[in-house]
Parts: C-alpha cells; sequence; structure tokens
C-alpha cells in the first residue's frame, strides 16, 4: 500500500524543478559573478554541513551542475542517508567559478530542504524505535516536490503512504459525509476499483465498528486521543491493522506507538520540517 518513489523517478521529477529554479534565479546570468570574476577562472569549493543531521539529495544537487555546466567536477564524500555532523565535508566542487557562484543557492536549496526532511524522519522513526509502529508520510507535500520529498522521508528510514489520488483508495471523511455512510462509501469505492488497496478513515469508535465489518485494507484513526486509540487497538485486535494520524509530534509519537498501532503518519515530515543548514565555501 506504500508507494517509494526510486532515485530515477526522483531526478525525472528534479529535471523540471531544476530547469525552473535556473530560470527564475539566473535568468539572463549572475550578473554580480559576472561583473567580478573573469569568466574563465577556476576554482575550487566545498560543500558543508553546519548542524548534524541525515543528508538527502546528492544526487539532485549533482544534477543540477550537469544540467547548467556539466564540466563542474562534483565529487561527492558520501552518499544520501549519512548522518553527518557540524563542518563535515559532504561534496568537493572544481569548475568556473561563476558557475559555483550562480548555482549556490539552487543547490543548496534542494540540499537543505531534502535533508531536513531526511532529518525529521529520522527522529520519528529514532523515537519509536523498539515498536511495531512504522511512520508513513502524507499527501501534505510541496506541489511538484512529491517524489522528492517522499525520497527523503525515505532516506531518513520512514515509509512512504499512497503517491497520490490514484494509486489508493481511501474513504475519507468528506467523502462519508457526503452520502451519510461509510458502508456505502465503501461499497462502491470497491465495486468501481477491486484491485487497489483501501483505507477507511474513522473518528469514533462506533464508526471503527463499523470499518471492522467492511472489505478494508487498513482503517485510519483520525485525531483520536491516546485513551481511545487504546480502545481502538483492543477492539481491532489485528483483524486490520491500524493507522493513527493527527497530532502527532515528536513529544507523543512513542506513547502512540506503544498502543500497539501498525502505522502513524505524519504529515509534519515534509510540510514542517526545517531546512538542514549547509553552505558552500569557494576555497581556492
Amino acid at each position: 500500500m506504500n508507494f517509494s518513489p526510486s532515485l530515477a523517478d526522483v531526478l525525472q521529477s528534479a529535471d523540471l524543478l531544476i530547469a525552473a529554479a535556473i530560470a527564475e534565479d539566473i535568468g539572463s546570468g549572475d550578473a554580480t559573478s559576472l561583473a567580478i570574476f573573469p569568466p574563465h577562472a577556476m576554482a575550487r569549493a566545498t560543500i558543508l554541513a553546519k548542524e548534524p543531521g541525515v543528508v538527502a539529495g546528492l544526487p539532485v544537487a549533482k544534477a543540477v551542475f550537469a544540467k547548467a555546466d556539466p564540466h563542474v567536477v562534483f565529487t561527492p564524500s558520501l552518499t544520501d542517508g549519512a548522518h553527518v555532523k557540524s563542518m563535515d565535508v559532504m561534496v568537493n566542487l572544481e569548475g568556473k567559478l561563476v558557475s559555483l557562484l550562480s548555482l549556490e543557492r539552487i543547490v543548496l536549496n534542494f540540499l537543505q530542504h531534502l535533508s531536513g526532511i531526511a532529518t525529521l524522519s529520522s527522529e520519528f522513526v529514532r523515537a519509536v524505535q523498539g515498536t511495531n509502529a512504522v511512520i508513513l508520510d502524507s499527501r501534505k507535500t510541496t506541489p511538484g516536490y512529491r517524489a522528492l520529498e517522499k525520497y527523503a522521508v525515505r532516506i531518513g528510514g520512514a515509509q512512504n503512504h499512497r503517491r497520490g489520488l490514484y494509486d489508493m483508495l481511501m474513504v475519507k471523511d468528506n467523502h462519508i459525509q457526503a452520502v451519510k455512510s461509510i458502508s456505502l462509501a465503501v461499497r462502491r469505492a470497491r465495486q468501481s476499483y477491486p484491485d487497489l488497496p483501501l483505507e477507511v478513515e474513522v473518528d469514533s469508535l462506533e464508526h471503527l465498528k463499523e470499518a471492522l465489518s467492511l472489505p478494508v485494507d487498513r482503517i485510519l484513526l483520525d485525531n483520536m486521543d491516546l485513551a481511545t486509540i487504546h480502545q481502538a487497538v483492543m477492539l481491532g485486535n489485528n483483524r486490520v491493522p491500524l493507522e493513527v494520524s493527527g497530532g502527532v509530534t515528536l513529544e507523543n509519537v512513542r506513547q502512540i506507538a506503544e498502543t500497539g498501532v501498525n502505522y502513524i503518519s505524519v504529515g509534519a515530515l515534509t510540510h514542517s520540517a526545517p531546512g538542514l543548514d549547509i553552505s558552500l565555501e569557494i576555497i581556492s
């Protein structure tokens, strides 16, 4: 039931984003760098971690240079998924000084954002270590960045939920409200798309009881407090995998996991992860 973008998916999505980033940031040229430096001046630089975290996005960073100036030599000193500390060298660069300076912000924007997601994902995974709960992301992604952000989640050790509205049936509160029946919504969904996995969202124990009688693959417990989640797990009795969503934080995720739920989805992994502090430094 989970979508995991391959590196090929990521780079295909990144290609359009990289082109757009170059167009919006560099435009007709980096006026400052072009004014100060000869066009063929060469330089070396490093990309450094400025705080501890998990690295994600190095293939995307390499693709930025390859697209804008394929003569830049991009030599990573580690791989995606590596844990870094402050001042660790992530990449060594060599090429035209103007290229290095012009592409600095574009490269760092990708690396900081994706590494921030990977770092936060790893913190949630570490928080539930020793339980059976799996940390999932959601569709709360930056438009156009979904494959990249879900890739970064996976690099951080969490797993991916559905890719979009087309690869999994998810009967949510508004679907149920519109037809006034969980059973009717599930029946129509299952009849129309019998081969797709189906998850149904419930917000009470009464709705959970109804959902447990239906042909569903997973049940989402939406915005339930800890005591109600405990009751839901006992009521479910391992008949259907249970997922928790809503109000999940690093402070309470361990308690949620210890109830015995199977999955915990966290929208914050992608919509609220702070960027990892990374810099590009010219060294000669």
